[in-house]
C-alpha cells in the first residue's frame, strides 16, 4: 500500500511528490500526460530564466524520483474508499493508498465521479474547481486537492507551491505534528 497516490504529474503533482517522497512516504504519481504545462513556454517561474513546459515537467518528475517517488503513465478511472484508505483504479492497474492528492489541472470529471464537492472556478477558463478546506482537504476524508483544480492561479510557480503546501499539510496530519523540511549546507 502506498502512503500517498497523486493523480497528475504536472507542477502541482510532482511538487507534492517531491515533499512526500523526501519525507519517506511511499509515493506514486499517476499521470496521463495531458497537462497544459506540456504545451507551455515559461518565462515567469522563479529561479528559471525561461523553460520549455515539457522540460519543466520532466525536471520535477526526475527530482521526485530521486527521493523515491514512482510514476505510472496512465489515467485514473475510479477511486473507492476502503477501510484502510483507497483503491485507485487506472487503465494500467489498481493501487491502494492511504491518501490521494488530486492535481488534475482543469479536469474535474474524476472528482465528479467519486462524489467530491466542487464549486465554480474563479480563474479565467477554469469553470469548476474542488471545494476544499484551508488545508486542501476535500469532503472525502483522505482525498486532497492541489494546483489549478484546487482553485489557485494557473501559473506553474503557483501550482507548484500549492502542491508543496498541500503535501506539507498531509505530512503534518500523517506525522501528528507540523512537518518542516529544511536542508542545511554542510
Amino acid at each position: 500500500m502506498y502512503d500517498v497516490l497523486i493523480v497528475g504529474g504536472g507542477p502541482a503533482g510532482s511538487s507534492a511528490a517531491i515533499f512526500t517522497a523526501k519525507a519517506g512516504k511511499k509515493t506514486i504519481v499517476v499521470d496521463n500526460d495531458k497537462g497544459v504545462t506540456k504545451r507551455a513556454w515559461v518565462k515567469n517561474h522563479y529561479g528559471v530564466n525561461e523553460v520549455d513546459g515539457p522540460d519543466l515537467v520532466e525536471t520535477g518528475r526526475k527530482q521526485a524520483k530521486t527521493f523515491g517517488a514512482e510514476y505510472v503513465d496512465g489515467s485514473v478511472t475510479n477511486i473507492t474508499k476502503e477501510d484502510s484508505g483507497f483503491l485507485v483504479e487506472t487503465d494500467q492497474g489498481s493501487y491502494q493508498a492511504q491518501h490521494v492528492i488530486l492535481a488534475t489541472g482543469f479536469a474535474t470529471d474524476l472528482a465528479d465521479k467519486v462524489g467530491l464537492a466542487t464549486k465554480e472556478g474563479t480563474e479565467p477558463r477554469v469553470k469548476t474547481i474542488l471545494d476544499l478546506d484551508e488545508q486542501g482537504k476535500t469532503n472525502v476524508n483522505g482525498i486532497w486537492g492541489a494546483g489549478t483544480v484546487a482553485g489557485v492561479s494557473v501559473h506553474t510557480i503557483v501550482t507548484a507551491g500549492d502542491g508543496a503546501r498541500v503535501a506539507i499539510n498531509l505530512l503534518s496530519e500523517l506525522n501528528g505534528e507540523r512537518y518542516v523540511d529544511h536542508d542545511m549546507k554542510k
